[in-house]
């Protein structure tokens, strides 16, 4: 950042707007630099106004880049509009530039270790779950059976205090109160993590679906692919798989796409098939009965210390607002920077959200092969979404503009932040696994669930998610840390954050600083000392991607 004021801020030198860090009244005197003009709108904080007069057709610029164009005149001191400025990016191309990184100094974290679960491929998991796994929608209600009976009699569930709530409205109405005006008695917090039967299991996880039938083969085969990927995660210890018969994605499939991306594959692994049992009753017994054994096994597997190189860190965003770019993205970002120079591996996704970011990451790519996969799939992506009169920049929602994301390649170049400043080593299309120390990119939708369950579809053992505006995201298999841009966001919506930067906001804090804590919270995470909301709250987010057109 540069040239920092309590009241506002330009994020690069070459910017033609500032970002308002408070409220600021129409006719506010701005001192920048040599210049004093007048606010000709109130600018809500998170919002962006302009440094001087801007003609129709002139280049909006932001954090050093094309972030827009003006539609209208606008006067120095205007507000950022959508009824002023429309999106526009640079174009992006390979120009075998020599990116020189500036590795971070990480001599205080050379030695440190988290305590994960060591797997026999060498891969080492930052949690211990059983994975639930059907192989078409028609298994579903069957998962919801199996998965009520075991996590409330082996102590998973989280609902306990809403049960209560119900018993005590019940035990009112009987006895003639009005349920309106009821007054609870004060709720017991659940009591699961106490109770439960396996210390060492810390869930069992159930991936729910729409697919394996119907739509078409593809589809199948992907599903297939990812649901092979979260058996193979380094956080399952074991599968239970449930499946119709007759379906596309037949079994057989999944277990040769679970071979194929791991010759080495040596876990456990349950099947069931509804069409070959004597009833669904004797069905559901048998996968509890099962699996329960199962259980008993993986409990025997303890944490023991692992080195940090060993982390896979996913890095995402959402309900994202004007701050995000400017405190947890980059704070979040400088943690990567750490990871990757400890030899970790960090994966970025959503790619409509790198939309405007483009010309930087191909910068970073560590050759031409790299950096064309990365155009390759950014120009098929939005060109699909185009087909269908849709487009990357069609991405910020309602809740992003009304809280200062104006255009696409505003928040794409916020949101790439996350990553740091480290090379690209390795570009994966969906489900791909990751293989290189490093920083990868991963190619999965914006949305935030799709996105997440693609990361860890890539191997993501923790995942950091940046928030301005609060989303309750989590993950089947893979923690994930929700991080808040601004301090009132953190303190309204606790039950679902894990870290605040709004320090950096205030100025209270810098990004390597806080960038650093949030590493040190990752360790914690890692080794199960802390436990992130997502996961308390057994916020467990499965949506596949078809490949078809989400932003």
């Amino acid at each position: 950042m540069s040239e920092k004021s309590i009241a506002f801020l330009q994020i690069h030198p070459d910017d033609n707007v500032l970002v308002a860090l408070q409220d600021l009244p129409k006719g506010m005197v701005i001192e920048w630099k040599d210049i004093v003009f007048v606010l000709q709108d109130e600018v809500h904080a998170k919002h962006k106004f302009f440094i001087g007069n801007m003609e129709p057709g002139d280049e909006v610029l932001m954090y050093g880049v094309l972030v827009g164009k003006a539609m209208v005149f606008i006067p120095q001191g205007g507000l950022m509009t959508t009824a002023n400025v429309q999106h526009a990016s640079q174009d992006y191309y390979y120009r075998d530039v020599n990116y020189k990184w500036q590795v971070p100094d990480v001599s205080a974290f050379a030695n440190r270790t988290f305590k994960g679960y060591h797997r026999n491929d060498g891969k080492v998991g930052t949690a211990n779950y059983w994975l639930f796994v059907p192989t078409v929608f028609c298994e579903n209600r069957n998962l919801d059976v199996i998965k009520e009976s075991l996590h409330n009699t082996l102590g998973y569930t989280v609902t306990d205090k809403y049960k209560q709530f119900t018993d005590q409205l019940l035990q009112a109405f009987i006895e003639g109160e009005s349920v309106e005006t009821f007054t609870p008695d004060a709720l017991t917090a659940s009591l699961a993590v106490k109770n439960r039967v396996f210390k060492n299991v810390d869930g069992i996880k159930f991936l729910n679906h729409q697919g394996g039938c119907g739509g078409t083969r593809q589809d199948s085969e992907l599903l297939s692919k990812l649901l092979s990927a979260y058996a193979d995660h380094p956080n399952v210890a074991g599968i239970t798989v449930l499946s119709l018969g007759c379906q596309h994605l037949q079994t057989s499939n999944f277990m040769a796409d679970l071979k194929a991306r791991n010759p080495q594959f040596d876990k456990p692994v349950l099947i069931f098939e509804q069409q070959q049992s004597v009833s669904e009753e004797q069905l559901v017994k048998d996968a509890i009965q099962k699996t329960f054994a199962g259980l008993v096994e993986i409990n025997k597997i303890e944490r023991s210390p692992a080195p940090l190189s060993k982390l896979v860190v996913g890095v995402k965003c959402g309900g994202s607002d004007g701050f995000s770019g400017i405190s947890a993205n980059p704070a979040v970002g400088y943690t990567s920077d750490l990871l990757v120079a400890l030899g970790a591996k960090v994966l970025l996704a959503e790619f409509p959200e790198l939309c405007g970011a483009e010309q930087n990451i191909i910068d970073r790519c560590v050759d031409k092969a790299t950096a064309d996969k990365f155009i390759l799939l950014m120009q098929e992506y939005d060109a699909q979404a185009h087909a269908v009169g849709s487009g990357f920049y069609m991405n910020p929602s309602p809740g992003n503009i009304k809280d200062g994301l104006i255009t696409d390649a505003i928040k794409s170049t916020g949101a790439a932040k996350k990553a740091g400043t480290s090379p690209v080593v390795d570009v994966l299309d969906y489900t791909e696994p990751v293989t290189k120390p490093g920083l990868s990119l991963v190619c999965t939708p914006g949305n935030d669930v799709e996105a997440t369950t693609g990361k860890a579809a890539s191997g993501a053992t923790l995942i950091l998610f940046t928030t301005g505006l609060g989303t309750p995201t989590g993950n089947p298999v893979c923690p994930v840390i929700k991080v808040a841009t601004n301090t009132k966001l953190a303190t309204k919506m606790s039950d679902i954050i894990d870290i605040d930067t709004g320090a950096i906001i205030r100025g209270e804090k810098s990004i390597p600083e806080m960038g650093t804590e949030i590493l040190e919270y990752c360790i914690k995470a890692a080794s199960g000392e802390v436990i992130p909301k997502a996961v308390l709250l057994n916020q467990d987010d499965f949506i596949p991607w078809k490949r078809g057109v989400s932003l």
